[in-house]
């Protein structure tokens, strides 16, 4: 509760910041012809992607597919983008790459005479990062009258009717190298959030349907002993890990695949597996990133 009323001060904090830098701009420099209090606004819509983010540009392939994605579907539509990451945002400043929040890019789109926005969440599950960007969203809403239009996407895991639906997907994203007796592991980032339930029920999804495929997570459950003492019981040589997660970033390439003890392969390895790696984000997957667009379709479908 108190982390929701943070967010929704932080976020009119920030709006303010940003809207007095426009009115100072608008002194300075654009003080005339402009008329004040009109209600007839011309609409225009726009998209507002955001996702948690990554500073390895590798991650940049699941994010091209998802833009490219969306514009089949909008191709008339201006796409912003935004990362709810302090810490990515403030690595790749340092690189002289601007990524905005999620506020301060609502507050560019609302300047820039945006008068429809759908946000549509890139996250796998409605966690810590969904809410925050949920009470963003709330913030910006309740600050305008009924010429300012804004709505939230769900993100990939949402509903019990999502689960089967990406469950498919993923399965058919297996590579066809893999034979029958060979297990696969989905690896997602796993929460102390309650959202992480919805990992567990993927678990059950993925066994329901191949009960050689599994799914763990780095920070929640299931862990890696749970898949290690249900592997032990199937006559299984060989594992491919795949992440279970938006782009193959730090947590994919480290605790996944790392050569670290403490990694996945690794682990693996060590009781005996031959693991074979597959460093390939959902987003890079069409089929996911269609999820993605249909998700963000509902929130259109409030703009008609």
């Amino acid at each position: 509760m108190y982390r929701k009323i943070f967010i929704a001060a932080a976020t009119i904090v920030l709006f303010l910041l940003a809207q007095s830098a426009i009115v100072t701009g608008h002194e300075h420099g654009h003080g005339h012809g402009h008329g004040h209090g009109s209600h007839t606004k011309k609409e225009k819509k726009g998209i507002l992607l955001v996702t948690f983010g990554s500073s390895y540009p590798e991650a940049q392939k699941a994010f091209k597919n998802i833009e490219k994605e969306v514009k089949q579907a909008y191709s008339d539509t201006h796409i912003r983008w935004a990362y709810t990451s302090s810490m990515i945002r403030e690595k790749l400043a340092s690189k002289d790459k601007e990524l905005l929040s999620p506020a301060e890019a609502l507050a560019r789109m609302k300047d820039q005479g945006f008068t429809h926005v759908a946000v549509q969440s890139l996250h796998v599950i409605k966690g810590s990062e969904y809410q925050d960007l949920e009470s963003v969203v709330d913030g910006f809403r309740s600050m305008y009258d009924e010429n300012w239009h804004i709505v939230l996407g769900s993100p990939l895991l949402s509903d019990p009717e999502s689960l089967p639906k990406v469950r498919d997907c993923m399965l058919e994203n297996i590579p066809e190298s893999r034979k029958k007796d060979e297990a696969v592991i989905f690896l997602g980032h796993g929460t102390y959030h309650p959202s992480n339930a919805f990992y567990q029920a993927m678990f059950y999804q993925f066994q329901k349907k191949d009960n050689l495929t599994y799914i763990g997570t780095i920070g929640g459950s299931p862990g890696i002993d749970r898949i290690l003492s249900e592997l032990a019981k199937k006559d299984v040589d060989k594992v491919f890990l795949m992440p279970f997660m938006s782009v193959a970033g730090d947590h994919a390439k480290n605790d996944m695949a790392g050569d670290g003890e403490d990694s996945w392969k690794s682990v693996l390895q060590e009781e005996g597996y031959k693991v074979e790696v597959i460093l390939k984000g959902m987003g890079e997957y069409d089929n996911i990133a269609n999820i993605w667009v249909e998700n963000l379709k509902d929130v259109m479908g409030h703009f008609k």
